[in-house]
């Protein structure tokens, strides 16, 4: 019952009830209820207090003061965790629904009465220009929902200060909101974080700019990460850290030291007030290394690094952070031919060198690979003297000779014209294949310039060296065509030698060609007419040996011998004993007197020929003495005849 109910049985004597019972009506009593009640402010679609009377398995009733209770259910009253503490005898506030339903109990909600309170709360809350709690519920169409006691829409542009991409991380989050607008008869209500954001951020803004000072040492968060550098939140006030403030080293993106949402301490480089910009450093908080680089790598210290980098012409290693080498490609191996580093290394290789030399003042340090090791060429001049027989595999052809190995990676070079002393080659690959074992003589060792020179013709004896012994001018030659030109043919007189015969001392007939009258392989004799050791070429002629032979057998020779001073009257005479006496002679051993005779005779003989060399006419002669000399020839040629 309500209070006014218990009120008028307080004050009523239950005798005097009895005895007036037959006066009191239905109408009597509900004309005291609606007295009781007088001055209740009770109506429909507000929040009134009412007390628990009874709490039952499926509802609550409570006592809101008027004529009869309301019945709520149960789980209106119960927490997120499905428990319910009220009591009975608890104040709560309910709303008020309608007065009566069809059982006669008036309509009251807990759950309205909350919804009404919180709505009451956010006009308040909005009007004070304060913020409210929440807890992000569920993504939604262009945001999030989150409740603040009821469902609120938080857009996508008011989450965070910078948009926001992976919105499921933020469901179950509780954050402080600022309210936008809001309709209650809607049920609409729009709220903002970023609002809030800025104005903590603003804040913490005004009291950074009281301590920023350059060379300050400060804490940030990184905001932003571009190619350039990054951008760093240091509590209000963002500061660009520049991607060469960020290492002393080498550095290809700011993501390979830093990440978003890290914290790191930053150094002030630069702080403009008025534009409020801020130029931030990491390098900047550790010394320079290139300060005591001079101190610490001097020349010839060995040192360990990692290659960071590759071009054509060589490798750039990091010995420390912010020192960096270069390995040129020529002082990776004492031996490899090396056309690019790659052959020798790659990126993120770790490498020992030595120290070839150091420019702090430009940043430079010169290293060397091979120096680590010794140098094979310094021993090979001991070992491979000029002269010495080797025996190596055919590494490499080329146009211009053979890359013999030798040990080590060491090759040496036979050139083409070292193969042979006779044979032209257009090219090695005419005699030799990659991968043939040969034989070679030390020819030449420059260490200095790391050049070995071969030779395969070294092996044998130079055929031109006694050729003056064995060939003289005018002297009758046997041979094989070799090979026919446009203008002569050459001509192998033995192993290394050859000899020239123009096209003018083939034949006499001016308009045949040598491919016509000879072919390669044909033998041939012919004269020598010149010898010239310097240049290594003989002169034949064919054409000078056939009209010889054509006189000799004519007889025309002997007279044109003899008259040019050619031969003597006693090789004539012994020319003319041996066809007229064609058996062979046994030689009988000679008495002393007959060699000395014999020897005076050859003494007579020389000194005849000489006489008669001194005879031959000259260019220098008069004319009176080339008529003399005609005059001679001709008694000779009168005495040969007789």
């Amino acid at each position: 019952m309500g209070e006014g109910i218990e009120r008028i049985n307080d004050n009523a004597d239950s005798d005097d009830i009895d005895e007036n019972e037959e006066d009191f009506g239905d109408d009597d009593f509900a004309a005291m209820f609606e007295e009781s009640v007088q001055g209740k402010e009770i109506k429909v679609g507000s929040l009134v207090t009412g007390t628990v009377v009874l709490i039952r398995d499926s509802d609550v009733v409570v006592d809101i003061g008027y004529k009869s209770e309301g019945h709520i259910p149960l789980n209106q009253f119960r927490d997120a965790n499905g428990e319910c503490t009220l009591a009975e005898g608890d104040e709560v506030d309910v709303f008020l629904e309608r007065y009566e339903d069809e059982h006669g109990n008036i309509q009251l909600s807990r759950t309205k009465a909350e919804r009404m309170k919180v709505w009451e709360e956010i006009k308040r809350i909005a009007d004070a220009d304060e913020t409210i709690e929440g807890v992000v519920t569920s993504k939604v169409k262009g945001g999030l929902s989150v409740d603040i006691g009821v469902a609120a829409f938080l857009p996508g542009s008011q989450i965070d200060l910078k948009p926001v991409r992976n919105l499921d991380k933020l469901i179950g989050e509780r954050y402080e909101f600022r309210i936008l607008k809001h309709n209650q008869k809607r049920n609409n209500v729009v709220i903002s974080r970023r609002v809030v954001l800025e104005e903590v951020r603003e804040s913490m803004k005004e009291q950074l700019l009281e301590k920023l000072q350059e060379g300050a040492t400060i804490e940030g968060v990184v905001k932003n990460i571009t190619d350039y550098g990054a951008f760093i939140d240091l509590g209000g006030l963002d500061g660009l850290l520049h991607i060469t403030d960020i290492s002393w080293g080498r550095v290809n993106h700011p993501s390979e030291r830093i990440t978003v949402g890290e914290t790191i301490d930053v150094k002030i480089i630069k702080y403009d007030a008025e534009r409020q910009r801020v130029s931030l450093g990491i390098k900047q908080l550790k010394e320079d290394p290139w300060t005591n680089a001079a101190d610490n790598y001097p020349v010839g210290t060995k040192v360990a690094g990692k290659v960071i980098s590759i071009k054509d012409y060589g490798a750039f290693v990091e010995i420390e952070e912010g020192i960096e080498s270069l390995v040129h490609v020529s002082e990776m191996s004492w031996t490899k031919k090396i056309k690019h580093p790659t052959q020798i290394v790659n990126v993120g290789d770790s490498i020992d060198a030595v120290v070839l030399s150091i420019d702090p003042e430009k940043r430079r340090i010169s290293l060397g690979m091979k120096q680590v090791e010794p140098n094979p060429w310094d021993n090979l001049i001991d070992k491979y003297p000029v002269g010495t027989k080797i025996e190596g595999e055919i590494k490499n052809i080329t146009d211009f000779g053979l890359f013999v190995g030798i040990e080590n990676d060491i090759d040496g070079l036979v050139h083409i014209s070292d193969i042979s002393w006779s044979k032209r080659l257009k090219h090695p690959g005419e005699l030799y294949k990659k991968g043939e074992t040969i034989q070679a003589v030390v020819l030449n060792l420059d260490t200095a310039n790391q050049r070995f020179s071969l030779g395969i013709k070294q092996l044998n004896e130079d055929p031109w060296k006694n050729i003056s012994e064995k060939l003289m001018v005018n002297d009758h030659v046997n041979g094989t065509v070799t090979n026919i030109t446009d203008f002569g043919a050459f001509v192998e007189l033995e192993d290394g030698v050859e000899g020239l015969v123009h096209i003018s001392e083939i034949t006499s007939d001016k308009d045949e060609k040598a491919e016509n009258i000879l072919k390669v392989g044909d033998p041939v004799t012919a004269k020598v007419l010149n010898i010239n050791n310097d240049d290594r070429k003989i002169g034949l002629s064919i054409k000078a040996f056939t009209e010889e032979k054509e006189k000799m057998e004519s007889g025309e020779y002997i007279t044109d011998s003899f008259q040019q001073g050619k031969v003597s009257f006693g090789e004539i005479l012994k020319q003319a004993t041996e066809e007229a006496s064609p058996e062979v002679e046994v030689e009988t051993p000679a008495t002393e007197e007959e060699e000395v005779a014999a020897a005076d005779t050859d003494a007579d003989d020389a000194e005849t020929e000489a006489d008669t060399e001194l005879e031959t006419p000259e260019e220098t002669k008069t004319e009176a003495d080339e008529a003399g000399a005609s005059e001679d020839d001709s008694e000779k040629e009168e005495s040969v005849d007789e």
